[in-house]
């Protein structure tokens, strides 16, 4: 069994339970991606919070396992071959999960489409909806320039417009769930409930994504991971 001594962030957020996975992570967009998959595969985990108002994602502990200093990232205790595999960035946790697991990532060509939305997410709708969220919500509303914020809006009503297209005549992005929805439906409800833009990049004009959020957001083990890890 792994000594998780050897790992700085695992002496400052000790592990609780017997070989599980270890996350660390925030319930943010990127970070209940994990969280949800790990409750949708039925995998043990143990959930650390990593606060940024103490800005514990700079700690040297929590650079160990991510130089880039964000959220989320794990260690598996028994990854490929039984031994120890740390990891981050969302998108390759998913697919690492999902490889292991056997589960919401399909063999055969179906399998391309999942990763292909997977990208989807990863290179469009987190990079531009996240910042939708700087200029529309937080530090970036304060700038007179309104074309920064624009053009965020824009390429955002693009992209749920590129979203509801797909959806047209199927329940979930790829086919079957899988990882592409778990992926990107966590950033709608962000831009929905959150940063409250709805209005600014045509939510009410879309046919297809309202309800495939909501049949998301329905799901028993989405609903436990977007709580996941708890605010202490």
């Amino acid at each position: 069994m792994l000594d998780f001594a050897e790992f700085p962030v695992a002496r400052r957020w000790p592990p609780r339970t017997k070989g599980a996975i270890q996350l660390y992570s925030l319930t943010t967009p990127n970070g209940v991606k994990v969280s949800i998959a790990l409750e949708e595969m039925g995998l043990p985990y143990d959930a650390h919070r990593i606060s940024f108002d103490a800005e514990e994602q700079f700690s040297p502990e929590f650079l160990s396992l991510n130089p880039n200093n964000k959220i989320p990232a794990i260690i598996d205790p028994d990854g490929p071959g039984g031994k120890p595999l740390t990891l981050f960035e969302s998108g390759a946790i998913l697919l690492y999960l999902a490889e292991k697991t056997g589960k919401l990532l399909p063999d055969g060509p179906s399998r391309w489409e999942v990763i292909k939305w997977l990208m989807f997410q990863m290179g469009g709708v987190g990079p531009m909806f996240g910042q939708v969220g700087y200029f529309h919500r937080f530090a970036g509303k304060d700038i007179a320039d309104p074309r920064p914020r624009q053009r965020y809006y824009d390429e955002t009503r693009r992209l749920l417009r590129v979203l509801d297209g797909q959806l047209e005549g199927r329940d979930w992005i790829a086919g079957d769930y899988s990882i592409a929805d778990i992926a990107i439906c966590p950033w709608l409800r962000t831009l929905r409930d959150y940063y409250a833009a709805g209005d600014k990049v045509g939510w009410d004009d879309l046919k297809n994504v309202p309800a495939w959020l909501d049949r998301f957001l329905a799901r028993p083990a989405v609903q436990r991971g977007l709580k996941i890890p708890a605010r202490l």
